[in-house]
C-alpha cells in the first residue's frame, strides 16, 4: 500500500475520532517516542529472593500498550519466565505505536477501559479530560509516603513522582526511562564518500545532506535517497531534538507572563521556515507528514535515507540492517550541533508517559497492581528485561551480556512495555546486542547530550484550558504547518495564523496556567 494511500486511511480514522470526540469531550495530540537498551551488568533476576518468592494463584494483569516490534508470543521462553517470576498472567493487547494515540483515544471515548492503560504522554488532552471526568484511580492515598513502595521511590527517574500529580494529586505510576534518549541519525559512510566532514550546525547539516541526495550515495543510478526522514506529523521523535537547536525548549512568554506553548513560539515558527528550506531542496522527505513510524524505520535500515531522528541505542542494529545490502553502512549520532538559538539536543522526560489504573478495578485489586510495579521496579528485573535468561536470551561476553539470536528475537523493545523499569540513564544509548567495545564508544561520544540538552516543559506542564480548547484547533494547525513547509501559503500567511491563536482568549488563559504549572513543577522562571 502507498503512503498516499495510507495517509487517506489515517485522514479517515482522525476523522473518526473526531466525530467519536465530539460526543465525549475527548481530543488528543501526539506524543513522544520509547525503545529498548540495557544496563550494566548480567544479573538473573530469577537468582533474587523475593523475584519469584510469591505462591498461590498467579495475578492476572490486563495491559493495553503501545507496540514497538512484532506482538511478542506470550508463551515463548522469556514471557514465560517474566510471568513465573512475577507470579502473574498477563492479557496484553499490543497495539502497533504508530496507531497507538488514536486508539488510545477511542478507548477512552468509548469508557471501555484494560484495568492498566498506558499513555506515552502526561500532558495528552485525552488523558487530562479523564483523569478530571474520574476515570482512574487518585493513588495519592495508597501510595502515602512510599514507605510500603521504597522500589518505586528510590528507583525512580530524577523527580519523577512530582511530575506524576496532577492539581496535587499522583494519577500514574512512572515508565521510567533515561533523560539521554534522542539523536540525528546519519549515514557516516556516505558523509565519507563525499569527503564531507560531520556536521557542527545546522547549516553544515543541510548542506551535506543536499550533497548526499543529489549524489546517488547508494549507487542505484537513481535520485531517489530521502536527506531526513521522520514517522508521524512533521518528524514526530524529531521534533523536540530539532526545535531545542531553535531554543524552542526554553519557556517563552507573552506580554501578559503567559508561557506559550512550544508549537506556537516564533522559535517553532523559525524551525518550520528552516524545514520549508529543506524541502524546497530536496532534503526532507515529499510525504513526511504521511509516513508512518513503522514506515520510516523500514526506510532508513534499508538504505533508503540519510538522517533520521531516533533512539541512540538503534545505531547499530539499523547499521547491521543496512550492512545486509549495503555491506559498507556505517551509522552515527552526530554530536550536538549549533543552531541559531541552541544546540540539537533534547532531554527526554525521565518518564514515557505513565500507566494509569481504571477507577473500575476493586480497591483491594488496586493494592495487587501496586505490589506488583514495587517488586519489577529494581534493577535486577530491569536486567532481565533488557537480557533475559542467560544461556537462552544472552551469553556474557567481556563481562557484558550479550544477546543470543533468540534474545534478539524475544527481547525486543516489548518487553518494557508491562513495569516501570529502574531509572538507569545509560539505558537508551547501550544496545544489548552490540559488543562491549562499540558499547562503551558509544557512551562516550553522547556523554556531552546530558550537559548541553534541554527538557521540553510542556512534556511535563498541563493547563486544563489547554486540554479542552486545542483540540479544536490541533487538526488545523498541523495541516498549516505542513502548507508552510511544502509552500502552498506563505510564511507570512503562518505567521499571521499562529498569532491569532495566540491572541485567542482560551489560549492566552491557558498560557496563564501553563506559567503557573511552570512554577509548580520547576520552580520560578
Amino acid at each position: 500500500m502507498s503512503i498516499r494511500k495510507r495517509f487517506s486511511m489515517l485522514t479517515a480514522m482522525v476523522v473518526l475520532l473526531g466525530m467519536t470526540a465530539a460526543c465525549s469531550g475527548g481530543g488528543g495530540q501526539p506524543a513522544n517516542g520509547g525503545a529498548p537498551a540495557p544496563g550494566n551488568s548480567g544479573t538473573n533476576a530469577g537468582t533474587q529472593g523475593n523475584a519469584s518468592a510469591d505462591s498461590g494463584k498467579p495475578l492476572n494483569l490486563q495491559f493495553l500498550v503501545p507496540s514497538y516490534a512484532d506482538a511478542p508470543n506470550m508463551n515463548d521462553e522469556y514471557w514465560t519466565e517474566w510471568q513465573k517470576r512475577t507470579n502473574t498472567k498477563l492479557d496484553v493487547e499490543w497495539v502497533p505505536s504508530g496507531d497507538y494515540d488514536t486508539k488510545f483515544d477511542l478507548v477512552l471515548a468509548s469508557g471501555n477501559l484494560p484495568e492498566i492503560i498506558v499513555s506515552t504522554s502526561l500532558t495528552r488532552p485525552t488523558l487530562i479530560n479523564a483523569i478530571n471526568q474520574g476515570a482512574f484511580w487518585d493513588l495519592t492515598p495508597f501510595l502515602g509516603d512510599f514507605s510500603k513502595y521504597p522500589n518505586m521511590k528510590n528507583n525512580s527517574g530524577p523527580n519523577v513522582w512530582n511530575y506524576m500529580k496532577l492539581d496535587g494529586k499522583i494519577y500514574g505510576l512512572p515508565r521510567n526511562r533515561p533523560q539521554i534518549d534522542l539523536g540525528i541519525k546519519i549515514r557516516k559512510d556516505w558523509l565519507d564518500k563525499f569527503k564531507l566532514p560531520i556536521p557542527k550546525t545546522l547549516d553544515e547539516y543541510a548542506a551535506d545532506l543536499k550533497t548526499i541526495v543529489n549524489g546517488d550515495p547508494d549507487g542505484n543510478g537513481k535520485k531517489d535517497t530521502i536527506g531526513i526522514i521522520g514517522g508521524g506529523f512533521l518528524l514526530a521523535d524529531g521534533d523536540d531534538t530539532f526545535l531545542s537547536a531553535f531554543g524552542g525548549l526554553k519557556p517563552v512568554y507573552d506580554k501578559d507572563g503567559g508561557m506559550i506553548n512550544s508549537r506556537l513560539t516564533p522559535n517553532y515558527t523559525s524551525m518550520v521556515e528552516w524545514f520549508r528550506k529543506q524541502y524546497a531542496d530536496g532534503i526532507l522527505a515529499k510525504e513526511f507528514s504521511a509516513i508512518k513510524k513503522t514506515q520510516a524505520e523500514e526506510l532508513f535500515s534499508t538504505g533508503h535515507a540519510a538522517s533520521y531522528v531516533r533512539n541512540i541505542w538503534r545505531d547499530y542494529t539499523w547499521e547491521q540492517e543496512n550492512k545486509k545490502t549495503q555491506p559498507g553502512a556505517q551509522i552515527i549520532t552526530l554530536p550536538p550541533m549549533q543552531g541559531p538559538g541552541g544546540v540539537s539536543v533534547s532531554l527526554a522526560s525521565p518518564t514515557f508517559g505513565a500507566f494509569y489504573i481504571s477507577k473500575k478495578v476493586p480497591e483491594e485489586k488496586v493494592k495487587q497492581i501496586l505490589d506488583y510495579f514495587e517488586k519489577t521496579t529494581t534493577k535486577e528485573y530491569t536486567d532481565f528485561n533488557y537480557y533475559g535468561i542467560e544461556g537462552v536470551h544472552h551469553t556474557v561476553v567481556d563481562g557484558q551480556p550479550q544477546l543470543t539470536d533468540l534474545g534478539v528475537k524475544q527481547v525486543t523493545t516489548n518487553a518494557q512495555q508491562v513495569f516501570s523499569l529502574a531509572f538507569n540513564n545509560e539505558m537508551k544509548v547501550v544496545n544489548p546486542a552490540a559488543p562491549k567495545a562499540y558499547n562503551d564508544a558509544k557512551l562516550k561520544d553522547v556523554a556531552v547530550y546530558g550537559k548541553v540538552g534541554t527538557l521540553n516543559p510542556f512534556a511535563i506542564i498541563s493547563s486544563n484550558t489547554w486540554s479542552t480548547t486545542w483540540p479544536k484547533y490541533e487538526n488545523d494547525w498541523e495541516a498549516m504547518v505542513t502548507k508552510a513547509i511544502v509552500g502552498q501559503i506563505s510564511m507570512d500567511d503562518y505567521k499571521s495564523y499562529v498569532d491569532k491563536l495566540n491572541n485567542n482568549p482560551d489560549f492566552k488563559k491557558a498560557y496563564q496556567e501553563f506559567a503557573q504549572s511552570y512554577k509548580v513543577y520547576f520552580g520560578q522562571q
